[in-house]
């Protein structure tokens, strides 16, 4: 268990790294979004690629930073039912969520989208726009972001097992269930 455990940090320390560069790259869109508003208004010069950029940095930003939103257990959930259950039946529905829903969407999302990225790469694809830029850079972020969902997936399934067997005291978004 302690392996895993160990895999479990280091993917967690992973999806921390990617949250960074995801935050980054929120920051620059919102800049090159202003700078650009600046630019076309101010001086009525304009420029396909800034627009382009701004969304290939708001690609990375959620594609990167998806990882750690599920780390962080910051996920959208529906709370009708699982707010109201013990903490254990709530580790075991997160368990069984991720092996079952999350873990085989992601795997097949990333398993298409890598054909796509492929396609994109191998084909030089350029934006139709007049100033456009290369497309690739932004298809690599779909299966990207599936893989480190899928990473971080594992390591909570990891860490929800680790705290069911009570093997591990942390804090998962629940209490400790009752002895």
């Amino acid at each position: 268990m302690e392996a895993l455990l160990a895999l479990a940090r280091l993917i967690d320390r992973i999806n921390n790294g990617f949250g960074v560069i995801a935050a980054v790259a929120a920051l620059a869109s919102c800049f090159i979004s202003a700078g650009n508003a600046l630019v076309r208004y101010g001086m009525d010069i304009s420029s396909n690629a800034f627009l382009e950029i701004q969304w290939y940095l708001f690609a990375a930003c959620v594609m990167l930073g998806a990882g750690q939103v599920l780390r962080l257990n910051e996920h959208v959930r529906v709370d009708l039912v699982y707010g109201r259950i013990s903490a254990r039946a709530k580790a075991w529905v997160d368990l069984l969520g991720i092996l079952f829903f999350l873990l085989p969407v992601m795997l097949y999302c990333g398993w298409l989208s890598w054909d796509f990225f492929v396609d994109k790469f191998a084909s030089g694809e350029v934006s139709s726009s007049a100033g456009g830029l290369i497309r690739w850079p932004a298809a690599l972020m779909l299966p990207l972001g599936f893989a480190l969902v899928s990473l971080q997936g594992v390591a909570e399934l990891i860490k929800r097992a680790a705290w069911l067997a009570h093997r591990l005291e942390m804090d998962l978004g629940y209490e400790r269930p009752l002895q």
